[in-house]
C-alpha cells in the first residue's frame, strides 16, 4: 500500500474512534526479521503526514494514556477496535 493510499484511508477514520495502529520499527540487526510497535488509542487528527492518537493506558495500570504522533510513512496496518470494557 502506498503512502498516498494509507493517507487516504486514514483520512476517512473519524476524530474520536478507537483503533489500532501498527507501524514498522524496520529489521532486527540480529536476524534481520521485521519489528512492529502496536499503538491502541483514540484519533485525535491527521494532516495527511502525521496521524495523531490519544495512546490508552496500558491495562494494568502502569503506562498512563498519552498523546502520540505517527508517521504516515510507518504505518504498516489500521483498523478499528472496540471501546475496553471497564
Amino acid at each position: 500500500m502506498s503512502i498516498e493510499q494509507r493517507s487516504a484511508g486514514i483520512a476517512r477514520i473519524p476524530v474520536g474512534a478507537r483503533i489500532v495502529v501498527r507501524t514498522s520499527l524496520g529489521p532486527d540487526p540480529e536476524n534481520g526479521r521485521e519489528r512492529y510497535r502496536d499503538f491502541v488509542g483514540h484519533v485525535t487528527g491527521h494532516d495527511g503526514a502525521t496521524l495523531h492518537l490519544l495512546r490508552d493506558e496500558s491495562a494494568n495500570g502502569r503506562r498512563p494514556a498519552q498523546l502520540v504522533d505517527i508517521r504516515v510513512a510507518d504505518i504498516v496496518l489500521f483498523r478499528p477496535v472496540p471501546e475496553r470494557p471497564f
